[in-house]
């Protein structure tokens, strides 16, 4: 969506300048200067907006802001090196931030500003060089003002611009003055630099924000402290949609220590306090009688007799054609065709984000009418636009502070009813002072979000070879994004079937199709959306017609791209990677029987593979080593990169192994970790990474390593075991026999 043009407020300018620092003289790009000046509407093209970005300083530091929320995923670093390359500036020197609202920041093509989907370098690539190398062009032109010289004769080292002939050099910081002045050149005078130039981009640059992290000095939402503020906690209806009927002893919560006061909110029970530990204590000590929703009702409602045992089996037994999502020849007459037919049905799972942050809101109300919000988020235009809608103030009134994120996953998008910063806003209005809210680990796990679940009903037709030539997959099944509408869109929701559309493999006809059928969880976006569970009933189902044909899965998947390069190479890699494909079952040096698996994944524009190797310890599955290559046609940080697989890959084995949220009587069986284990240190296997560069167009990194490696995990028990696996997690199934 676009973003609306309006100039920067000013008590948000009053906030950086005097939380940043900043000296007199320094390249002030951007701070309070209106986005429609002359000096920052160079071009039409997104990223140009220079003064929006980039404030050099007396000292030659880059302060950057970045269009991109940093949660841990190296979106900051990368940044810096990009920005850095074509400014010529080590990114050692910067500091970023995340930039605040605004349709100058909105560098993506499709108009949209979100930190998800594994977009932000991908998309953000072009846009964020060209903004390097027009700030280089404001300081060459700067210097060859203040040298007298032409601005051809100049050149640039790491933060200084060079006069080779008269052997001057001036640092950056030093034209700070001159260049702000200048007006942003025309884009397409300016040079980028050529992949053979390259100082940082590609480059294991260290991460610009490890030193801050690792020494407690970054401020997550949880942290900020204002003065006067006042902290609240919340008692949620134990079933969405319930409401307050009564608060039997409200009286006495109110007297309790520290408490300020207490409020009803819609669906909630909060309390106000000076100390957050009071306001949650008394928050829980509230007896509330709650009731059910009225009739007319247009939020999704949690029924009382819901459980996630008797949906599974829902799901498992919807029938009907479905809606195609992706064809390829004529699935009817391959099936009919086919020498051997298979029919099975894959399930997957309901699962938590987990993340370690809880979810928190801060909300003041400034005297001259602005709302402030510090609000984790991964979309502060969007949530600019929604408190608009929720206060009716304009959206130059309201100043989102986007903190630096501790956990990702897709728990910050906008859900109406997973986040607390409506309450906060609340909280403080009525209380007339800022309130912080934190909601406790019970509440988020009685709150959040869940990625879907869904049954797929596949049938696969072998030919006489026992080679795959007809696929077909059904998916019973609602995406995340049709859940958050509440309703079925115009088009299928292709983050409901992504990981089972999008397959390379050539198999002459088969049918990818949906069966819609409406989830009563809140749904929400998990790290790698429909790909995290979908490769998983894909792949392994794709082992099961491999067995049933007697054919190797490696040299199945081989057969299968053996028109495409880029994947059989990756596959190639992988299995180079783990010393040679080698299937099992195996005896290893340590006596356990072991044996290993494959899986493929295709998600956001990147290629992986990956391997597993498992055994069985007191009848539950031990990962011993996964090694996994992943593809994704360009690199700006190896080391990050190589982080992220480390991090997807732990991501991953947690949910094929753990996770699972289970519902009965209409509310979530845990509310903390104790009752939703998560991959645990010893349980983690060693990593071997692979970074293949094919040179195609870039993909994403976050994202793209983890659904390979549920299936690979998966795959890797049937061939221990002689048992076909065709749900998640591992712990529901026992192996002791």
């Amino acid at each position: 969506m676009a973003m609306s043009d309006v100039p920067v407020n000013l008590s948000r300018r009053r906030f950086m300048l005097s939380s940043a620092g900043i000296a007199a003289g320094a390249f002030v790009l951007g701070l309070g200067v209106p986005q429609r000046s002359a000096r920052a509407e160079a071009t039409k093209l997104r990223g140009t907006k220079v003064p929006a970005f980039l404030e050099i300083r007396p000292d030659s530091t880059v302060r950057l802001q970045s269009p991109f929320v940093e949660g841990g995923q190296g979106t900051f670093t990368a940044m810096a090196q990009i920005v850095g390359e074509e400014l010529d500036a080590d990114p050692a020197t910067f500091v970023v931030e995340n930039a605040p609202p605004g349709d100058a920041y909105v560098v993506m093509n499709n108009g949209m500003r979100i930190t998800g989907g594994s977009m932000s370098i991908r998309n953000g690539y072009s846009a964020m060089r060209r903004l390097g190398a027009l700030a280089r062009e404001m300081l060459l032109q700067a210097a060859a003002r203040q040298f007298d010289v032409p601005v051809e004769e100049l050149t640039t080292q790491p933060g200084r611009v060079i006069h080779k002939p008269s052997e001057r050099s001036i640092a950056y910081g030093e034209l700070a003055h001159a260049a702000m002045s200048l007006p942003v050149p025309d884009p397409a005078t300016v040079r980028l630099r050529e992949p053979g130039e390259f100082r940082w981009i590609g480059a294991p640059v260290p991460r610009v924000d490890v030193h801050d992290k690792s020494t407690g000095k970054v401020v997550y939402t949880v942290d900020v402290s204002l003065a006067d503020m006042l902290h609240a906690a919340v008692q949620h209806a134990p079933r969405l949609g319930m409401t307050i009927q009564t608060v039997r002893n409200e009286d006495q919560v109110r007297a309790m220590k520290g408490v300020h006061s207490t409020h009803r909110l819609p669906g909630a029970f909060a309390v106000v306090a000076e100390r957050w530990w009071d306001a949650k204590r008394a928050a829980e000590a509230a007896l509330i009688d709650w009731q059910e929703p009225g009739p007319d009702t247009t939020m999704r409602v949690m029924p009382a007799d819901f459980s996630t045992e008797a949906f599974r089996k829902e799901l498992a037994d919807a029938h009907g054609p479905g809606e195609d999502a992706e064809t390829r020849g004529d699935v009817v007459r391959g099936l009919k065709n086919a020498h051997t037919v298979v029919e099975a049905t894959y399930a997957s799972q309901y699962v938590n984000h987990a993340q370690l942050e809880p979810p928190s809101a801060l909300a003041r109300f400034n005297p001259d009418g602005a709302l402030e919000v510090w609000v984790p988020n991964q979309a502060p235009d969007m949530f600019r636009a929604d408190i608009a809608k929720r206060t009716g103030l304009p959206v130059e009134k309201i100043i989102i502070h986007s903190q630096m994120l501790g956990g990702f996953f897709g728990r910050h998008f906008l859900y109406e009813t997973a986040s607390p910063y409506p309450q906060a806003i609340t909280l403080a209005k009525e209380t007339g002072r800022p309130v912080k809210l934190i909601w406790s680990r019970e509440e988020e796990f009685l709150r959040d979000t869940l990625r879907p679940m869904a049954a797929v009903r596949f049938r696969g037709g072998l030919d006489r070879n026992g080679i795959p030539v007809a696929l077909e997959a059904v998916s019973a099944t609602e995406g995340p994004t049709e859940g958050l509408n509440n309703k079925r869109g115009d088009k299928l929701d292709d983050s409901a079937l992504e990981g089972l559309t999008g397959k390379s493999y050539d198999i002459p006809d088969r049918r990818i199709a949906q069966h819609f059928v409406k989830n009563p969880v809140m749904l929400g976006y998990w790290r790698s959306v429909g790909n995290s569970m979908n490769d998983f009933l894909y792949e392994t189902f794709l082992d099961e017609l491999a067995d049933k044909g007697h054919q190797d899965p490696y040299e199945l998947r081989l057969h299968l791209l053996r028109a495409n390069r880029r994947l059989t190479t990756l596959l190639k890699a992988v299995a180079d990677l783990s010393g040679g494909w080698k299937r099992g079952p195996f005896t290893a040096a340590d006596g356990s029987r072991r044996a290993r698996g494959i899986g493929m994944a295709s998600p956001f524009g990147s290629e992986a593979a990956a391997i597993a190797e498992v055994s069985l310890e007191n009848g539950r599955v031990r990962v011993h080593e996964v090694w996994e290559a992943i593809d994704p046609g360009k690199v700006v940080n190896p080391a990050i990169v190589e982080a992220q697989v480390n991090g997807a890959i732990a991501l991953g084995l947690s949910q094929v192994l753990l996770e699972e949220t289970v519902y009965e009587n209409g509310m979530p069986r845990a509310r903390n970790y104790d009752g939703y284990p998560i991959l645990a240190l010893n349980q983690m296997p060693r990593v071997h990474v692979k970074i293949v560069e094919s040179g195609e167009k870039m993909g994403g990194v976050g994202e793209p390593p983890l659904p390979a490696i549920p299936p690979a995990v998966a795959n890797a028990v049937s061939t221990l075991t002689g048992r076909r696996i065709r749900s998640m997690p591992l712990s529901r199934h026992d192996f002791a026999s």
